[in-house]
């Protein structure tokens, strides 16, 4: 097994404002499509792991349940920053994890996600 993770699916409450959202957080396109009824979005990137916004009746944001976190990039900051300009709030800043696993912080999105962001540096 190459990847224990293959999905991840992120609820959302506003398909467009969460897609919104995550594009100018991390500059990036979010391809949209219908999967049977279901409005996702995915990320780019594909390979072994997946992620993709999700809208449907079965899925509902939570700040409470699973953490995801996020490639910081070089420096996690750079991604920190947009948050809050883009409708999402920051939990927890730039806090280091120690010398040898680098950094973390913790926000929510506009749908009310716990995520966070993780960088060596």
């Amino acid at each position: 097994m190459e990847n224990f993770i293959s999905i991840v699916e992120i609820p959302t409450g506003s398909f467009a404002r969460a897609v919104a959202f995550y594009q100018s957080v991390f500059n990036i396109g979010i391809r949209e499509i219908d999967m049977q009824g279901t409005q996702m979005g995915l990320f780019p990137g594909g390979g072994p792991v997946n992620v993709a916004l999700i809208k449907g009746d079965d899925y509902k944001p939570s700040a409470i349940g699973t953490l995801v976190y996020f490639n910081g990039g070089d420096d996690l900051q750079n991604v920190l920053h947009k948050v809050e300009p883009a409708g999402g709030r920051v939990l927890l800043p730039k806090t280091l994890i120690d010398a040898e696993n680098g950094f973390y912080a913790l926000f929510t999105d506009t749908e009310g996600n716990r995520m966070g962001l993780h960088s060596y540096k």
